[in-house]
């Protein structure tokens, strides 16, 4: 009877070690799959912030050369407008000197 009860408390606690690496095992592909996917959503996510910024540095880049366009013409009236008075009083300062010395 006592051999029996041996053969008995053996037997389960070969069976109590079997299912503690089962479970361990479980344990292991359970957080293997969930770094695999947690990897595959950082992944995911670091791919569509780099389309996102893809996408708004072409927007800004076209929002500068559209302000560049329109700041160059800016100057450039400017500039001609101040070609134009130049010429003026080119003219007149030319118009002067001949009065004063003619």
């Amino acid at each position: 009877m006592a051999s029996e009860a041996v053969k008995r408390i053996l037997e389960a606690e070969a069976l109590s070690d079997k299912k503690n690496a089962e479970a361990r095992k479980q344990r292991d592909d359970i957080i293997s799959t969930a770094s695999g996917k947690s990897s595959l959503a950082i992944q995911k996510r670091l791919s569509e912030a780099h389309s996102e910024l893809s996408k708004l540095k072409s927007d800004y880049d076209k929002k500068l050369e559209e302000y560049r366009k329109n700041a160059e013409a800016e100057c450039q009236k400017k500039i001609d407008s101040i070609k134009q008075q130049a010429e003026k009083n080119s003219d007149r300062a030319v118009d002067e000197i001949i009065d004063r010395y003619f």
